[in-house]
């Protein structure tokens, strides 16, 4: 499988952002799926993650509330809905699936397959 990550942008504290990941390839339904993303200096963090079948959705403190992470498997899609920005948000975001094991998987090095990034800036 191969992903591409798409949606990112600038936005306000406060506002809303939807990043779509869109797989291309073969049995995307059996794939694990990440979201990550990495501020300026800094390393590269778990946002999210979702089963195979996207009916259990795992996600790191600091967004649990104000971040949804879904998947549509007919369209090979994964997506990650953010709500109520704040500064500390900023940072490229990553999709990322995970073809060994179930969810959740909280380590980048438990993904194999990585799309390109898609930067978020939340700014005034």
């Amino acid at each position: 499988v191969q992903l591409q990550a798409s949606g990112g942008g600038l936005v306000q504290p406060g506002g809303s952002l939807r990043l779509s990941c869109a797989g291309s390839g073969r049995k995307f339904n059996t794939y694990v799926m990440g979201w990550f993303r990495q501020a300026p200096g800094k390393e590269r963090e778990i946002v999210s993650t979702i089963s195979w079948r996207g009916d259990r959705t795992y996600y790191a403190d600091s967004v649990k509330g104000r971040f949804t992470m879904s998947r549509d498997n007919d369209k090979n899609a994964a997506y990650l809905q953010m709500n109520s920005l704040k500064t500390d948000d900023t940072g490229v975001y990553f999709c990322a699936a995970a073809s060994q094991g179930v969810a959740p998987k909280w380590q980048a090095n438990d993904y194999d397959v990585w799309g390109q990034g898609t930067l978020v800036t939340v700014s005034s």
